[in-house]
């Protein structure tokens, strides 16, 4: 599989597209001014607790409020109370953690108005962006992430990714942690680390030490709720995530961007530096690459599979709707359930990458095609499983339902990227209605009457669209005709197809435009 990043910067905001075999798979929208991204940490203070829902309202500083709910204050939040106040009265230890004595864990179950004060100020990390009218969601787990390795202060465990299935690669691994990672931290080893090497973790450990001596830093300084430390911007932290042996090429239409990217790129894949691309073309870039073709067929209320098959995609505040519909694709009699199991793979396919494409989180109900055979409806269930794999997002699938319905949920961190594909009309301007073709008609002939009067042209041709040509030429005698005879001068008359209704335009003698 080939894998390419296309990145187009405007002046407020960066839009990535990532494409595989050429195909629309993912697009990111990061704006500049965007507070609250998933990874920043802020220093809090603690504005108001709802007993009822066992939760706090956080001020961070900006517009919105933070909201975090007992279980969200995570196991490690003694230590990490303990951490923020000797940081900020400017303890160089806090640095390193060393001599650190890690508190007991916090207990599962318990009130949060007994743990926080109103008032308090808390150290909080975002784990989900603001949606439509709500905070963002915050927890006290703090952790920074690299490509390989994920750091955990307050802690002294090592985890390794559950997708690598070697056990001696696994016991490697943990081997090579535990000879590299210093007291204090615990360390998520990521999928990406499988077959690298001590030095390549070593390094990525490094730069998340690092990143936790920077924070450390910025704490000394603080004098209210505010951010301590920001995430990566949406390309780099795309290619931390993405970036693998199959990415082909990197393309970038602004140059300081490129020089980031590229600068990024060599301090976590020294080998890959010569992917990232600078493009210069004058065609803008989404359209040189067709990501803006596949923009405009992907999303909308309508998407069409190119079989025939189309999806119906509702979004709605509790959960995001699809329905399958076959189109012309149906056949009857004894195919029927074949056919509708051909169309449902189809569709799920599709429904996938929309997901990811989409970024669509939480609850999805889709509503596929009848089937009345338990083997097909496994054979689909497998297939939607198969898709997902590559998602990255937590997700979970159930098997169809009695009513032909399948469930998902997805992990939903931030909002879906939602892209108006539809342009306002340029005859009624969005209003829904257009002048009567009697005015047109009138608005002709007063510039013919002015054109013949004024400028004294004496042979003229209307060009007008087919609808209002065949207006002004059918029938005896025809409107055209009436004109010849009102204003004693040759005029002729031309349809042309890509004018619009209400358009048209005049030539004269020597078939030369006047403007009028």
């Amino acid at each position: 599989m080939t894998k390419e990043l296309i990145i187009s910067v405007k002046d407020d905001e960066m839009q990535l597209a990532l494409t595989e075999d050429k195909q629309l798979v993912e697009l990111h929208k990061d704006k500049n001014d965007n507070i609250y991204s998933v990874g920043d940490i802020f220093v809090g203070r603690v504005r108001k607790i709802m007993q009822g829902l066992n939760a706090a309202f956080i001020d961070l500083g900006p517009d919105k409020d933070g909201f975090m709910h007992y279980l969200d204050l995570g196991l490690n939040y003694k230590s990490c109370t303990k951490y923020l106040t000797r940081a900020m009265n400017g303890d160089a230890a806090m640095t390193t953690l060393k001599g650190f004595e890690i508190e007991p864990v916090l207990e599962k179950t318990g009130n949060l108005s007994e743990i926080l004060k109103v008032g308090q100020l808390i150290l909080a990390q975002v784990s989900k962006e603001p949606i439509s009218t709500k905070g963002p969601k915050m927890t006290g787990d703090i952790s920074f992430a690299g490509r390989y390795l994920v750091l955990v202060p307050f802690e002294n465990k090592i985890s390794i990714s559950q997708k690598i299935r070697s056990r001696e690669e696994c016991k490697r691994l943990r081997r090579l942690m535990q000879s590299i990672k210093p007291d204090g931290f615990g360390v998520i080893v990521r999928t990406m680390a499988e077959g690298r090497s001590v030095s390549e973790l070593d390094s990525d450990l490094r730069t998340l030490l690092d990143q936790w001596r920077q924070l450390t830093e910025n704490i000394k300084r603080i004098n209210g709720p505010q951010k301590v430390w920001s995430e990566l911007g949406a390309a780099s932290a795309l290619l931390r995530d993405v970036l693998s042996d199959d990415f082909n090429n990197i393309y970038v239409d602004q140059e300081k961007a490129y020089n980031d990217i590229r600068a990024y790129i060599r301090s976590i894949a020294p080998d890959k530096e010569d992917i990232v691309r600078y493009y210069k073309m004058d065609t803008p870039i989404f359209e040189q690459f067709g990501v803006q073709r596949d923009i405009r067929r992907a999303f909308g209320r309508i998407v069409t599979i190119r079989s025939g098959v189309y999806l119906y995609v509702e979004h709605t505040e509790a959960m995001h709707v699809i329905d399958v519909n076959s189109g012309n694709h149906i056949k009857s009699g004894e195919g029927q359930e074949d056919t509708a199991l051909e169309v449902n793979i189809e569709s799920a396919k599709e429904i996938a990458r929309q997901l990811r494409l989409r970024d669509m989180g939480g609850i999805v109900i889709i509503d596929f095609v009848d089937m009345h055979k338990v083997e097909n409806r496994k054979k689909l269930f497998d297939v939607m499983q198969e898709e997902m794999r590559r998602d990255k997002a937590r997700h979970t699938i159930l098997p169809l339902s009695k009513f032909g319905l399948m469930q998902i949920t997805r992990q939903r961190v931030r909002p879906a990227v939602e892209v108006n594909v539809q342009e306002k009309c340029p005859l009624c301007d969005g209003t829904g209605t257009i002048k009567s073709s009697l005015v047109v008609v009138d608005e002709i002939e007063a510039s013919l009457r002015h054109l013949v009067t004024v400028q004294g042209e004496k042979r003229l041709t209307v060009i007008a669209h087919p609808y209002v040509y065949a207006y002004i030429t059918k029938g005896l005698p025809s409107l055209r005709m009436r004109w010849m005879y009102k204003f004693r001068t040759l005029i002729k008359a031309k349809p042309q197809q890509n004018l619009g209704l209400l358009e048209y335009k005049f030539c004269n003698a020597a078939g030369d435009e006047i403007v009028l």
